[in-house]
Protein backbone atom coordinates (compact mmCIF):
# COMPACT_ATOMS: atom_id res chain seq x y z
CA UNK A 1 0.00 0.00 0.00
CA UNK A 2 1.93 2.91 -1.67
CA UNK A 3 1.42 6.79 -0.09
CA UNK A 4 -0.31 7.44 -3.47
CA UNK A 5 -2.66 5.29 -2.98
CA UNK A 6 -3.12 6.18 0.40
CA UNK A 7 -3.84 9.77 -0.69
CA UNK A 8 -6.37 8.06 -2.84
CA UNK A 9 -8.30 6.45 -0.49
CA UNK A 10 -8.06 8.36 1.96
CA UNK A 11 -11.05 10.49 0.78
CA UNK A 12 -13.05 7.32 0.73
CA UNK A 13 -11.68 6.86 4.53
CA UNK A 14 -12.41 10.44 5.24
CA UNK A 15 -16.45 9.87 4.20
CA UNK A 16 -16.26 7.20 6.37
CA UNK A 17 -15.86 9.04 9.82
CA UNK A 18 -17.91 10.52 11.98
CA UNK A 19 -17.31 13.80 13.54
CA UNK A 20 -17.76 14.39 16.64
CA UNK A 21 -20.81 16.06 18.15
CA UNK A 22 -22.56 14.76 14.50
CA UNK A 23 -26.53 13.90 14.18
CA UNK A 24 -25.84 10.87 12.62
CA UNK A 25 -28.45 9.30 9.86
CA UNK A 26 -27.25 5.68 9.46
CA UNK A 27 -29.45 5.85 5.80
CA UNK A 28 -27.16 8.88 4.53
CA UNK A 29 -24.29 6.30 4.55
CA UNK A 30 -23.93 4.06 1.48
CA UNK A 31 -23.68 0.29 2.21
CA UNK A 32 -21.54 -0.32 -1.04
CA UNK A 33 -18.85 0.90 -3.31
CA UNK A 34 -19.09 3.80 -5.29
CA UNK A 35 -16.43 4.18 -7.12
CA UNK A 36 -15.06 2.78 -10.88
CA UNK A 37 -11.10 2.44 -10.12
CA UNK A 38 -11.15 -0.81 -7.58
CA UNK A 39 -12.97 -4.19 -8.42
CA UNK A 40 -12.54 -7.75 -6.09
CA UNK A 41 -9.36 -8.37 -7.12
CA UNK A 42 -7.84 -5.44 -7.27
CA UNK A 43 -9.05 -4.95 -3.74
CA UNK A 44 -8.09 -7.79 -2.31
CA UNK A 45 -4.52 -7.32 -3.56
CA UNK A 46 -4.47 -3.93 -1.98
CA UNK A 47 -5.30 -5.18 1.14
CA UNK A 48 -2.33 -7.72 0.77
CA UNK A 49 -0.13 -4.44 0.67
CA UNK A 50 -2.01 -2.85 3.79
CA UNK A 51 -1.11 -6.47 5.60
CA UNK A 52 2.54 -5.91 5.15
CA UNK A 53 2.22 -2.04 6.41
CA UNK A 54 0.10 -2.96 9.33
CA UNK A 55 2.89 -5.54 10.38
CA UNK A 56 5.87 -2.65 10.12
CA UNK A 57 3.43 -0.31 11.95
CA UNK A 58 2.91 -2.77 14.90
CA UNK A 59 6.57 -3.79 15.00
CA UNK A 60 7.08 -0.24 15.86
CA UNK A 61 4.18 -0.15 18.08
CA UNK A 62 5.47 -3.13 20.14
CA UNK A 63 9.01 -1.26 20.40
CA UNK A 64 7.93 1.72 21.29
CA UNK A 65 6.46 0.61 24.17
CA UNK A 66 3.85 3.39 24.99
CA UNK A 67 1.12 3.27 22.95
CA UNK A 68 -1.90 0.37 22.27
CA UNK A 69 -4.66 0.15 20.22
CA UNK A 70 -8.37 -0.42 20.69
CA UNK A 71 -10.01 -1.89 17.57
CA UNK A 72 -14.11 -1.62 18.85
CA UNK A 73 -16.20 -3.71 15.84
CA UNK A 74 -19.82 -3.59 16.06
CA UNK A 75 -22.45 -4.04 13.70
CA UNK A 76 -25.55 -6.29 12.50
CA UNK A 77 -25.33 -9.91 12.84
CA UNK A 78 -23.79 -11.50 9.51
CA UNK A 79 -22.27 -7.79 8.93
CA UNK A 80 -18.64 -9.49 8.64
CA UNK A 81 -16.88 -9.04 11.81
CA UNK A 82 -15.02 -12.29 11.77
CA UNK A 83 -13.75 -12.01 8.52
CA UNK A 84 -12.48 -8.56 9.29
CA UNK A 85 -10.50 -10.57 11.78
CA UNK A 86 -9.62 -13.19 9.84
CA UNK A 87 -8.77 -11.14 7.16
CA UNK A 88 -6.97 -7.96 8.40
CA UNK A 89 -5.61 -8.93 11.50
CA UNK A 90 -3.89 -11.82 10.03
CA UNK A 91 -1.33 -9.23 9.30
CA UNK A 92 -0.35 -9.04 12.97
CA UNK A 93 2.30 -10.75 14.75
CA UNK A 94 -0.37 -12.82 16.63
CA UNK A 95 1.67 -12.56 20.35
CA UNK A 96 1.08 -8.98 20.36
CA UNK A 97 -2.85 -9.17 19.49
CA UNK A 98 -5.44 -9.34 21.96
CA UNK A 99 -8.98 -10.31 20.82
CA UNK A 100 -11.84 -10.46 22.97
CA UNK A 101 -15.05 -11.54 21.78
CA UNK A 102 -18.27 -10.48 24.10
CA UNK A 103 -21.36 -12.59 23.99
CA UNK A 104 -24.39 -12.72 26.62
CA UNK A 105 -22.71 -12.02 30.22
CA UNK A 106 -22.47 -14.24 32.45
CA UNK A 107 -23.77 -14.51 36.15
CA UNK A 108 -20.34 -13.10 37.52
CA UNK A 109 -20.08 -10.13 34.87
CA UNK A 110 -23.46 -8.97 35.83
CA UNK A 111 -22.38 -8.94 39.39
CA UNK A 112 -19.80 -6.23 38.16
CA UNK A 113 -20.51 -2.81 36.34
CA UNK A 114 -20.14 -3.49 32.71
CA UNK A 115 -16.94 -1.82 31.98
CA UNK A 116 -15.68 -4.49 34.03
CA UNK A 117 -15.21 -7.57 31.91
CA UNK A 118 -14.07 -5.29 28.68
CA UNK A 119 -11.46 -3.44 30.99
CA UNK A 120 -9.72 -6.56 31.83
CA UNK A 121 -9.39 -7.92 27.98
CA UNK A 122 -7.83 -4.43 27.26
CA UNK A 123 -4.74 -4.52 25.38
CA UNK A 124 -1.12 -3.82 27.33
CA UNK A 125 1.36 -1.19 26.16
CA UNK A 126 2.73 -2.28 22.50
CA UNK A 127 -0.29 -4.66 21.99
CA UNK A 128 -3.16 -4.29 19.85
CA UNK A 129 -6.63 -5.21 20.69
CA UNK A 130 -10.17 -5.73 18.94
CA UNK A 131 -13.00 -6.39 20.37
CA UNK A 132 -16.07 -8.19 18.57
CA UNK A 133 -18.76 -6.69 19.74
CA UNK A 134 -18.19 -4.31 22.92
CA UNK A 135 -19.37 -2.02 26.13
CA UNK A 136 -21.76 -0.70 23.32
CA UNK A 137 -23.80 -3.68 23.58
CA UNK A 138 -24.74 -2.18 27.00
CA UNK A 139 -26.38 0.59 25.35
CA UNK A 140 -27.56 -1.28 21.67
CA UNK A 141 -29.51 -4.27 22.28
CA UNK A 142 -30.04 -3.66 26.52
CA UNK A 143 -31.71 -0.21 24.20
CA UNK A 144 -33.76 -2.52 21.85
CA UNK A 145 -34.81 -4.86 24.86
CA UNK A 146 -34.11 -2.63 28.06
CA UNK A 147 -35.89 -5.91 29.85
CA UNK A 148 -32.23 -7.03 29.86
CA UNK A 149 -30.91 -3.89 31.86
CA UNK A 150 -32.74 -5.20 35.10
CA UNK A 151 -30.65 -7.86 35.18
CA UNK A 152 -27.85 -5.98 36.09
CA UNK A 153 -29.79 -5.07 39.73
CA UNK A 154 -28.99 -1.83 39.57
CA UNK A 155 -29.91 0.44 42.84
CA UNK A 156 -31.93 2.68 41.00
CA UNK A 157 -33.43 0.76 38.56
CA UNK A 158 -36.50 -0.93 39.97
CA UNK A 159 -38.53 -1.26 36.93
CA UNK A 160 -38.25 -0.62 33.01
CA UNK A 161 -40.34 3.09 33.73
CA UNK A 162 -36.29 3.59 35.23
CA UNK A 163 -34.77 3.26 32.32
CA UNK A 164 -35.84 6.66 30.54
CA UNK A 165 -33.81 9.13 28.28
CA UNK A 166 -31.90 10.46 31.25
CA UNK A 167 -30.93 6.67 31.90
CA UNK A 168 -29.54 6.29 28.44
CA UNK A 169 -27.66 9.85 28.36
CA UNK A 170 -25.79 9.25 31.52
CA UNK A 171 -24.68 5.76 29.88
CA UNK A 172 -23.46 7.74 26.83
CA UNK A 173 -21.22 10.00 29.52
CA UNK A 174 -19.86 7.07 31.16
CA UNK A 175 -18.78 5.22 27.92
CA UNK A 176 -17.40 9.01 26.66
CA UNK A 177 -15.45 8.94 30.70
CA UNK A 178 -14.45 5.21 30.15
CA UNK A 179 -12.92 6.21 26.81
CA UNK A 180 -10.60 9.28 27.28
CA UNK A 181 -9.42 7.41 30.65
CA UNK A 182 -7.99 4.86 28.11
CA UNK A 183 -7.01 7.72 25.72
CA UNK A 184 -5.53 9.85 27.85
CA UNK A 185 -3.34 6.79 29.37
CA UNK A 186 -2.14 5.98 25.85
CA UNK A 187 -4.93 4.17 23.89
CA UNK A 188 -5.65 4.73 20.76
CA UNK A 189 -9.59 4.28 19.84
CA UNK A 190 -10.92 3.63 16.28
CA UNK A 191 -14.48 1.99 16.46
CA UNK A 192 -16.17 0.47 13.20
CA UNK A 193 -19.67 0.24 12.56
CA UNK A 194 -19.86 -2.14 9.60
CA UNK A 195 -23.17 -1.09 7.47
CA UNK A 196 -24.79 -3.87 5.63
CA UNK A 197 -28.02 -3.63 4.00
CA UNK A 198 -31.47 -5.78 5.38
CA UNK A 199 -31.24 -7.75 1.62
CA UNK A 200 -27.73 -8.00 1.94
CA UNK A 201 -28.22 -9.51 5.56
CA UNK A 202 -31.24 -11.99 4.29
CA UNK A 203 -28.67 -13.18 1.38
CA UNK A 204 -26.08 -13.97 4.15
CA UNK A 205 -28.48 -15.60 6.52
CA UNK A 206 -29.54 -17.95 3.56
CA UNK A 207 -26.39 -18.97 3.07
CA UNK A 208 -25.46 -19.79 6.26
CA UNK A 209 -28.97 -21.79 6.46
CA UNK A 210 -28.36 -23.44 2.44
CA UNK A 211 -24.33 -24.92 3.17
CA UNK A 212 -23.87 -26.71 5.65
CA UNK A 213 -20.67 -25.68 6.61
CA UNK A 214 -22.26 -22.21 7.28
CA UNK A 215 -24.94 -23.86 9.57
CA UNK A 216 -23.38 -23.09 12.86
CA UNK A 217 -23.20 -19.07 12.32
CA UNK A 218 -26.74 -18.88 11.88
CA UNK A 219 -28.10 -18.87 15.59
CA UNK A 220 -31.63 -19.41 16.36
CA UNK A 221 -32.16 -15.59 17.47
CA UNK A 222 -30.67 -14.08 14.79
CA UNK A 223 -33.43 -14.21 11.99
CA UNK A 224 -35.57 -13.37 15.04
CA UNK A 225 -34.04 -10.16 15.60
CA UNK A 226 -34.18 -8.78 12.28
CA UNK A 227 -37.94 -7.48 13.12
CA UNK A 228 -36.36 -5.09 15.60
CA UNK A 229 -33.86 -3.88 12.20
CA UNK A 230 -35.34 -0.07 12.33
CA UNK A 231 -34.64 -0.37 16.25
CA UNK A 232 -31.31 -1.13 16.25
CA UNK A 233 -30.54 1.21 13.65
CA UNK A 234 -32.13 4.02 15.92
CA UNK A 235 -29.83 2.57 18.70
CA UNK A 236 -26.62 2.84 16.48
CA UNK A 237 -27.37 6.05 15.71
CA UNK A 238 -28.20 7.84 18.96
CA UNK A 239 -24.70 5.69 20.24
CA UNK A 240 -22.53 6.93 17.65
CA UNK A 241 -24.61 10.41 17.84
CA UNK A 242 -23.06 10.70 21.23
CA UNK A 243 -20.10 9.09 21.37
CA UNK A 244 -17.89 9.74 18.51
CA UNK A 245 -15.18 12.10 19.60
CA UNK A 246 -11.88 13.37 18.36
CA UNK A 247 -9.77 10.57 20.52
CA UNK A 248 -12.23 7.99 19.98
CA UNK A 249 -14.02 8.42 16.52
CA UNK A 250 -16.19 6.28 14.54
CA UNK A 251 -16.15 4.91 11.28
CA UNK A 252 -19.48 3.49 9.30
CA UNK A 253 -18.05 0.76 7.20
CA UNK A 254 -19.90 0.23 3.97
CA UNK A 255 -19.86 -3.70 4.29
CA UNK A 256 -21.92 -4.98 1.32
CA UNK A 257 -19.23 -6.10 -0.47
CA UNK A 258 -16.63 -7.46 1.91
CA UNK A 259 -13.67 -6.86 0.19
CA UNK A 260 -14.27 -3.29 0.33
CA UNK A 261 -15.44 -3.01 3.94
CA UNK A 262 -12.08 -4.71 4.80
CA UNK A 263 -9.74 -2.36 2.45
CA UNK A 264 -11.29 0.68 4.02
CA UNK A 265 -10.84 -1.05 7.95
CA UNK A 266 -7.35 -1.63 6.92
CA UNK A 267 -6.75 1.68 5.50
CA UNK A 268 -8.27 3.64 8.16
CA UNK A 269 -5.93 1.58 10.32
CA UNK A 270 -2.67 2.19 8.55
CA UNK A 271 -3.59 5.90 8.03
CA UNK A 272 -4.17 6.59 11.73
CA UNK A 273 -0.84 5.25 12.74
CA UNK A 274 0.82 6.86 10.22
CA UNK A 275 -0.69 9.71 12.13
CA UNK A 276 0.82 8.98 15.07
CA UNK A 277 4.74 8.88 13.51
CA UNK A 278 5.87 5.72 15.33
CA UNK A 279 9.00 5.83 15.23
CA UNK A 280 11.74 2.82 16.37
CA UNK A 281 13.53 3.72 19.83
CA UNK A 282 16.74 5.52 19.65
CA UNK A 283 20.00 3.86 21.04
CA UNK A 284 21.64 6.59 23.63
CA UNK A 285 25.42 6.91 23.40
CA UNK A 286 25.63 4.44 26.62
CA UNK A 287 23.41 1.94 25.14
CA UNK A 288 25.09 2.30 21.73
CA UNK A 289 28.69 1.85 23.57
CA UNK A 290 27.24 -1.62 25.03
CA UNK A 291 26.15 -2.63 21.71
CA UNK A 292 29.48 -2.18 20.65
CA UNK A 293 31.03 -4.18 23.61
CA UNK A 294 28.61 -6.99 22.60
CA UNK A 295 29.66 -6.65 18.72
CA UNK A 296 32.95 -6.95 19.55
CA UNK A 297 32.95 -9.98 22.19
CA UNK A 298 30.72 -12.02 19.17
CA UNK A 299 33.08 -11.34 16.70
CA UNK A 300 35.96 -12.28 19.18
CA UNK A 301 34.33 -15.68 19.56
CA UNK A 302 36.54 -18.54 18.11
CA UNK A 303 34.61 -20.99 15.47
Amino acid sequence: MNDDFLKEIEKDCESCIVKSDSNVSIKDYSTRYKGNKLDKNSGRELLEQGRKLLSEFQDKLYAHDQFSILIVLQAMDAAGKDGVIKHIMSGFNPAGVKVASFKTPTSTELNHDYFWRHYIALPSRGEVGIFNRSHYENVLVTKVHPEYILNENLPHVKSLEDIDNKFWKERYEQINRFERNLYENGTIILKFFLHISKEEQKERFLERIDNKKKNWKLAPGDVKERQYWDEYHKAYEEAISATSKEHAPWFIIPSDQKWWGRLLIASIICLQFDKISFSYPEATPEQMAELQKAKDQLLAEKD
